[in-house]
């Protein structure tokens, strides 16, 4: 229920359609006896647009979530365990084109290949179910497979964990898959921005982890300008309320240790 949940809530506080609702209704009770509501209604949409569309908001979300964790400059001599999470294909691409389509994120996979290779004792998991609730078929796991021999990974030294369809479960499912004992040294690799959630909800789970961030998107430092740009004003925007509404979401649900997970002393 949770995992549905969440897709209609992620849906309902998208703001590109929050903004079409308000828009449309307003437009619709400019035409009623209602339209003093309607200028009311269409006045904030626009207003909205204008402010998403110049103040970069979104960006400010996604830099805090990508500057909570640091990027890892070195690591042990020995490590037991490397877990990279999904989201690195398109699945519906993937499926209607019969080639593997990779879009955003791909670095949690060539970084998998790359401690691979430096670790060539550890375990390898990638985890990486279906996120959509209408199509469980279309397991990322399994379609990532084929691809993993041109990265330089044997595909039988990976483990894949295709069940998953969110965080908590990429955390839930790979702790039963690789059973961590105490004091092993294991890395998890997902995108900056998602890491906080990742490394809060794999400790509820009973991992100590290294986390290991990858593909970022905006440099560190906060460098506030104005500009003219709606879609990319939207789309960061709903980028960052989707990663704050899912730390909110998984700290009072209990899934994450804290609502905003950080780095702990080693």
């Amino acid at each position: 229920m949770f995992f549905e949940l969440a897709k209609i809530g992620g849906a309902v506080a998208e703001p590109g359609n929050l903004l079409t609702v308000v828009l449309v209704v307003g437009a619709v009770l400019l035409w009623t006896r209602g339209r003093r509501l309607g200028r009311l209604l269409v006045t904030l949409a626009a207003l909205g647009a204008l402010v998403f569309a110049t103040v970069p908001m979104g960006e400010g979300m996604i830099r805090a979530l990508e500057n909570r964790f640091p990027a890892v400059r070195e690591l042990p001599a020995e490590v037991d365990g490397i877990v990279a999470l999904g989201g690195v294909v398109n699945p519906w691409v993937t499926e209607a084109r019969g080639q593997l389509s990779l879009g955003g994120g791909i670095e949690r996979l060539t970084e998998l290949a790359a401690l691979g290779r430096r670790y060539p004792g550890a375990k390898l998991i990638f985890s990486g179910g279906s996120g959509d609730p209408f199509r469980q078929d279309l397991k990322e796991a399994e379609m990532v497979k084929p691809y993993l021999e041109s990265i330089g990974l044997d595909p039988a030294r990976v483990i894949l964990e295709a069940e998953a369809r969110n965080t908590h479960e990429n955390a839930q499912f790979t702790y039963r898959l690789a059973g961590p004992k105490p004091g092993e040294t294991w890395v998890l690799i997902t995108s900056a921005v998602h890491m906080p959630r990742a490394a809060g909800s794999f400790r509820m789970a009973g991992w100590t982890i290294i986390p290991y961030p990858v593909d970022y998107n905006l440099l560190p430092e906060n460098n506030f300008t104005l500009r003219f740009n709606l879609q990319g004003g939207l789309s960061s925007a709903a980028w960052g309320i989707h990663e704050w509404l899912g730390l909110l979401a998984y700290r009072l649900t209990g899934r994450t240790d804290a609502l905003f997970p950080g780095p702990r002393e080693p």
